[in-house]
């Protein structure tokens, strides 16, 4: 009996032992969560990271317009996935951006691709300086372009920006990063891309485009990367500022804003120049911009139908926004946006004086926000005649 109740005991242990091995092995195989800038996901071996984020802005605009009847417009205005991680290795990464929203694919006609691609690119940083991407992603532009639309202290990016912006493209793009706290910083990037703009399968070219930025930061870099959200959330100690300026050049260009609008009858070349400035310091920002296309003879005809025309969209303009963040977390802004068209086709298209004055309510930063804008467009037109429009905008952003 005694033998007996032995060899049960040691069964027991054997078994409790055993199950406890198992459970560890079960456990081992199991992924790793993280929380912090969406959901992260890494795999047990490290192998492998994936981080799951999106973002949503709902808006509603009373739109008051002189040659038409007053209107509501309720929409969703973005929906975004983002996807990033690495892959084998924590300096091989890649980004993926997905939209769903009407707004972003746009309207959809034969011949043409869904736009739910925004953003699909895998980069390579083998140091800290360097930066290699390739694939598809926003070229380095304007300040505001570059940073997210859900970074923008306003409801959208300024006119100039509609009409000057260098957007999304595929191709090669090489950054040395360079920022320091409290020094003298800059950083170069560059791109090597298609011209054509995202989710582009028509007909292969034979012309690129070629980008370069250049980010200058006198008094050192910005707390938490401060460049790519606007307004001073962070409320900088001392004052900061950074400069910048871009060069773009787009050979046989086929659309009429080169990576963006209709397709021309005929392609051009397109240059670029776009120059901004930011400045932050105990909660008050201030940033500018200023942006110019050029092409020789912009105006191209249908030679098919002489009465049908397409252009580039030449011509020049500059914005200034300045906000202050109060301790409670509201903020007040205001921008003035000026639009000259070229003379070559100031006929075609009014130049324009935008004023906006917006108030957002910041609840967890940029992540979970309320704005409130009302926004004032005066159009001169070549005749000398004038129109004046005005919207009154709010909108919800959340995100993680």
């Amino acid at each position: 009996m005694k033998n007996l109740l032995c060899i049960f005991l040691f069964l027991g242990y054997c078994s409790t032992f055993l199950g406890q091995d198992n459970n560890d092995i079960k456990l081992s195989a199991l992924p790793y969560y993280s929380y912090g800038k969406g959901l992260g996901i890494t795999s047990p071996d490290s192998i492998f990271k994936l981080n799951i984020r999106f973002r949503m802005q709902n808006r509603l605009t009373y739109i008051n317009k002189e040659d038409a009847d007053p209107a509501y417009e309720a929409l969703i205005r973005r929906l975004r996935l983002r996807f990033d991680g690495y892959v084998g290795d924590p300096k091989i990464i890649y980004v993926i951006q997905l939209s769903f929203s009407p707004n972003d694919v746009g309207i959809i006609e034969n011949g043409d691709n869904i736009n739910i691609i925004r953003d699909a690119i895998v980069f390579y940083r083998p140091s800290e300086h360097w930066n290699i991407g390739f694939g598809q992603t926003k070229l380095p532009g304007n300040r505001q372009r570059i940073n997210s639309s859900g970074a923008l202290q306003l409801t959208d990016r300024s006119i100039n920006n509609a009409r000057f912006n260098i957007d999304r493209d595929f191709g090669l793009q090489v950054y040395y990063l360079n920022e320091l706290d409290h020094k003298f910083s800059y950083n170069v990037k560059t791109a090597i891309s298609t011209g054509e703009g995202r989710n582009w399968t028509q007909d292969p070219d034979n012309g690129l485009a070629f980008t370069g930025r250049l980010e200058l930061f006198p008094f050192g870099s910005f707390k938490s990367n401060g460049t790519l959200f606007e307004g001073d959330i962070k409320r900088e100690d001392t004052p900061k500022l950074m400069v910048s300026g871009v060069y773009h050049y787009n050979e046989n260009a086929r659309r009429t804003q080169g990576t963006l609008g209709d397709e021309l009858f005929e392609r051009r070349d397109m240059k670029s120049l776009l120059l901004d400035a930011i400045v932050k310091y105990d909660g008050w920002a201030f940033q500018t911009a200023y942006m110019k296309r050029m092409a020789d003879d912009p105006l191209t005809v249908n030679p098919d139908d002489i009465t049908e025309t397409q252009f580039v969209f030449v011509g020049d303009g500059f914005d200034t926004q300045l906000s202050y963040l109060f301790e409670n977390d509201y903020e007040l802004i205001g921008r003035f946006s000026h639009q000259t068209p070229h003379q070559n086709i100031e006929n075609l298209i009014p130049q324009t004086n935008q004023y906006t004055l917006g108030v957002t309510k910041y609840i967890w930063e940029h992540s979970l926000k309320l704005q409130a804008e009302v926004t004032k467009t005066d159009l001169k037109y070549f005749d000398n005649t004038n129109k004046e429009n005005w919207y009154l905008r709010f909108q919800v952003e959340i995100g993680i």
